[in-house]
């Protein structure tokens, strides 16, 4: 196998790609090359520490070591940005201001992760236990010490939960500006550091900190790194988030469960009954029939289309790589299909299933919705949308559990409890001086073609940035396309990591 200390960079230093870079581009990549080894150790340091969003030990100690980071580098002014409400994860703050600078530029990632099932993990893993792989488990890949030598491959995988969603991000921007620093390069501009503790539980409480801290908060643009490459591998420029929102569903049938074979075809069974509603909100096609679902949305921008158009295709390297033969949106790209809104179905349940499965009418059917939003939509007339659509059906809704009046009165009752804390969608024009610029300079850091994407499948709490700083934001990201986050075995590509380092660190040179 082929090994490095990072050199894989290097092949570009003999070709023509090379001989149009900048002095202070070769200097960051050059950074990166010789202390490699050191940035694995300190971020692996990072990904042992348990960062669940609910875990507020966890959090505290995670918030605790990005300060130790950024103190370490020499960055100023580094604190806690806290909400008014007491017992939300602050956000770790800091900045380095350069004399003279005519810009100033926020760079954001947050430090909270999702939920872990360690059970759901490959046998080899602990989720805050980082390991290092020689490929992506699925693609045969092995377990394999961290190398004493230092000497890395750019395909190895390490393995942790928030390896990809947000440490990488956090640990690609501190990196960045240790490269510039240490190479004696001084930013062409003022930058600050926002690193987030609540986005993965919704951000709920993220404009208390942007209006509390607005002044401090005054930018140029908003850097958000976050979210994967695209999948062709090449870096992408994202311009917009889709919203998000969840509704829970619960169909109610009879008040105890019943014998399959004395009730069957005489009793409800809440689960054909839930299946049938879902069933109806979209057609074959993958559209929502939901009235009204999509009568809001706001039109690309010729431009937007443009840049869509020229989005590579990876319809069949995806089809082939999950195992799939069909799409949702037939006629539609992955890159068309998530500029859309979407329904989609989290999670079913209804009686047991496998080994405890039995011969029962279930009471109680359950689901739960994830809606995601695009431009125009306002997340909580999407969820209205949906519930008038189950109106409409027949159903009477509650918010409540069913009383025996209610149960005596209604054929089909279902509760319906709508997320409180949804967040609508945002784009960026990619029109904006400041915003070619941004392109210019990822062009820079790679020979290949820059992905323009309007807008991200995922979601994140942008237009909260728009909405109480008029702030412009772009999403710049860096983590390999099959990082598996949110799920079980999340990992980061060694490439990606440090190809973000550079990334982060031309933006910070930008002029």
């Amino acid at each position: 196998m082929k090994q490095y200390a990072f050199l894989f960079l290097l092949v570009f230093f003999m070709g023509e790609f090379v001989s149009g870079q900048s002095p202070e581009v070769l200097m960051i990549r050059n950074y990166g090359i010789k202390n490699g080894g050191n940035i694995i150790e300190e971020f692996s340091a990072f990904l042992s520490i348990p960062n669940v969003a609910a875990d507020a030990a966890g959090q505290q100690k995670t918030a605790a070591f990005i300060m130790a980071m950024m103190n370490k580098r020499g960055i100023e002014k580094v604190q806690l940005l806290t909400a008014n409400t007491a017992g939300v994860p602050p956000v770790v703050y800091g900045e380095v201001m350069v004399p003279g600078a005519k810009q100033t530029l926020i760079f954001y990632a947050h430090y909270d992760g999702q939920p872990v099932n360690p059970a759901q993990w490959a046998k080899e893993l602990q989720p805050f236990q980082p390991k290092l792989f020689s490929d992506a488990i699925d693609n045969n890949g092995s377990n394999i010490a961290f190398p004493a030598d230092k000497k890395y491959n750019p395909d190895w995988r390490i393995y942790a939960r928030s390896a990809s969603d947000d440490k990488a991000g956090i640990d690609a921007i501190l990196n960045a500006y240790t490269t510039i620093s240490k190479s004696g390069l001084i930013p062409n501009c003022n930058i600050k550091f926002f690193f987030e503790g609540e986005e993965e539980a919704g951000s709920t409480h993220l404009n208390e900190v942007l209006e509390k801290y607005k002044t401090l908060l005054q930018s140029d643009l908003w850097i958000i790194c976050d979210g994967p490459v695209h999948q062709s591998g090449k870096k992408q420029i994202v311009f917009g988030v889709r919203g998000d929102t969840h509704i829970d569903l619960t169909v109610y049938a009879s008040k105890r469960p019943l014998h399959s074979g004395h009730y069957g075809n005489w009793a409800p069974n809440p689960a054909m009954m839930l299946v049938k509603l879902l069933a109806s909100m979209k057609d074959e096609n993958g559209r929502v029939t939901i009235k009204g679902f999509y009568d809001d949305v706001t039109p690309l921008k010729p431009s937007e289309k443009k840049a869509l158009y020229q989005v590579p295709r990876v319809d069949d390297q995806m089809k082939k790589e999950l195992g799939i033969t069909n799409i949702e949106m037939q006629g539609l790209s992955l890159s068309e299909a998530i500029n859309q809104p979407s329904l989609n179905i989290n999670g079913m349940q209804s009686g047991n299933a496998g080994k405890m499965a039995s011969n029962q009418i279930p009471t109680t059917a359950t689901a739960v919705l994830d809606l995601r939003l695009v431009l125009g939509n306002d997340w909580k007339r999407q969820q209205q949308k949906v519930i008038n659509h189950i109106k409409a059906k027949g159903y009477y809704v509650t918010e409540q559990e069913p009383t025996d009046e209610e149960r005596n009165k209604y054929a089909k009752i279902i509760k319906v409890l709508p997320g409180q804390d949804g967040m609508n969608a945002q784009r960026t024009s990619m029109d904006l001086p400041i915003i070619q610029k941004v392109i210019a300079a990822v062009k820079t850091t790679t020979p290949d073609q820059i992905v323009l994407q309007p807008t991200m499948g995922g979601s994140l709490p942008l237009y909260l940035f728009e909405k109480y700083l008029h702030a412009i934001t772009v999403t710049v990201p860096i983590a390999n396309h099959d990082n598996n986050q949110h799920a079980e075995n999340e990992n980061i590509r060694i490439g990606n990591l440090f190809d973000g380092i550079e990334t982060m660190g031309v933006l910070m040179m930008m002029k």
